[in-house]
């Protein structure tokens, strides 16, 4: 078994098919264009992720900072 039940050859096939209905330049595009929409996605989950940390720091500071006045 492959991914999902479906096998390797299977894969291949579907492949194959991809293949000639686009052509090997419309899929790499295609690729690529998916690569960079993962990374651009990657990237703003990462800075949304330090801006929460950084925001949950701040505010442990003030939290500290009250406590002491």
């Amino acid at each position: 078994m492959g991914i999902g039940g479906v096998s390797v050859w299977q894969l291949l096939i579907i492949l194959a098919i991809l293949i000639m209905v686009f052509g090997t330049k419309k899929l790499r595009g295609l690729g690529g264009d998916l690569g960079g929409a993962v990374k651009g996605f990657k990237k703003a989950m990462s800075e949304d992720k330090a801006a929460e940390d950084d925001t949950t720091a701040k505010s442990e500071v003030a939290d500290d900072t009250d406590k002491k006045a």
